[in-house]
C-alpha cells in the first residue's frame, strides 16, 4: 500500500515538467489526481509552453499506474474556471486531500527595461494565480474535515538574487508570506501549508535560450553547454539542473504522513546553491 492510498491531489501545471512528475509520484503512492494546465502560449513567455497533447500524455501515464485522473485545460488566472475544475474533480473522485500550486512561468528581463506587460503577466500567474488556486481548492480540504496538505512551488529565487528576475523573484517571495499566513489560518483545521524552493530544474521552462542568456549574459548566443557551466558554478556542486523527481520526492514527504507535523516551512532543494 502506498503512502497516499485513497487520497486525491489537485495539481496545477500538470501537463509536463515538475507538474507531471508530481502527478506520477503521487499516483505511484496511491493518489488519484485532478490535473489542470493552461496548455497554450502565455502572451509574454518566450519559450514553447505545454500543449493539450502534453496534458493528454500526463493522463496516459497516470492511468498506466492504475490511478484515476480528471484533467482539464484551465488558466489559473481564471478563478471561475479553476473552481469549476476542482469542483468537478471532487464530485467525480469523492474528496480532496492535497493541493499542489505548481503552475508558473519564467520571463527573464532587466528590471527597468522590461515591458509592463511582462511584469503584469508574471505577477498575475506566479502570485495571484497561486492565490486563486488555493481559494478554489482549499475549501474542499476544509469541508472534508480530515485535514490536508498544501504545497506551493516557490523558488530559490525567493531567497537568492539573480539579475533579470525582479518580477519572478518578487512573485516567488510573495508566495512565502502567502504560505505562512495560510499555514497560521488553517492550522486549527489540521491543514498544513508549505513552500518548496527548487533551484534550476531540467524542464522546458528552464532549458531554453532566454534562460541560457540569463545565466551567461556575457555571451551573445550562449548554448546549453554554456548554461551548464554557469549553473554548476552557482550550485557549488557538480550538477547542472535537478531532475523533476528530486522536487517531487520532497513534496511527497511534505504531503504524506511522514511530514504530518511540518507546516509553515520553506523547503529548499537547491544542490547547495545558497551555501
Amino acid at each position: 500500500m502506498g503512502q497516499l492510498e485513497g487520497k486525491v491531489a489537485f495539481i496545477t501545471g500538470a501537463a509536463r515538467g515538475q507538474g507531471r512528475s508530481h502527478a506520477l509520484t503521487l499516483a505511484r503512492e496511491g493518489a488519484d489526481i485532478i490535473a489542470v494546465d493552461l496548455c497554450k502560449q502565455a502572451e509574454t513567455v518566450p519559450y514553447p509552453m505545454a500543449t493539450p497533447e502534453d496534458l493528454a500524455e500526463t493522463v496516459t501515464q497516470v492511468e498506466a499506474l492504475d490511478r484515476r485522473i480528471i484533467a482539464s485545460q484551465v488558466d489559473i488566472r481564471d478563478y471561475a474556471a479553476l473552481k469549476a475544475a476542482v469542483d468537478a474533480g471532487v464530485a467525480e473522485l469523492g474528496r480532496l486531500d492535497i493541493v499542489l500550486a505548481n503552475a508558473g512561468i519564467s520571463t527573464p528581463a532587466p528590471t527597468l527595461d522590461m515591458d509592463e506587460s511582462v511584469w503584469d503577466e508574471m505577477i498575475e500567474i506566479n502570485l495571484t494565480g497561486q492565490w486563486k488556486t488555493l481559494k478554489a481548492s482549499v475549501p474542499h480540504l476544509q469541508a472534508g474535515g480530515r485535514g490536508g496538505s498544501v504545497v506551493i512551488t516557490s523558488s530559490l529565487a525567493a531567497i537568492w538574487a539573480n539579475a533579470n528576475t525582479a518580477h519572478y523573484s518578487a512573485a516567488k517571495a510573495g508566495l512565502v508570506m502567502l504560505m505562512k499566513v495560510m499555514a497560521k489560518e488553517l492550522a486549527p483545521e489540521s491543514i498544513r501549508v508549505n513552500t518548496v524552493h527548487p533551484t534550476t530544474v531540467a524542464t522546458g521552462m528552464i532549458l531554453n535560450d532566454p534562460t541560457y542568456r540569463l545565466f551567461r549574459p556575457d555571451l551573445e548566443n550562449p548554448t546549453e553547454e554554456d548554461f551548464a557551466e554557469a549553473a554548476k558554478q552557482l550550485n557549488k556542486l557538480p550538477v547542472v539542473a535537478l531532475d523533476p523527481a528530486d522536487i517531487s520526492n520532497a513534496i511527497l514527504y511534505l504531503v504524506s504522513d511522514a511530514g504530518r507535523y511540518v507546516t509553515g516551512t520553506t523547503m529548499v532543494v537547491d544542490a547547495g546553491g545558497q551555501l
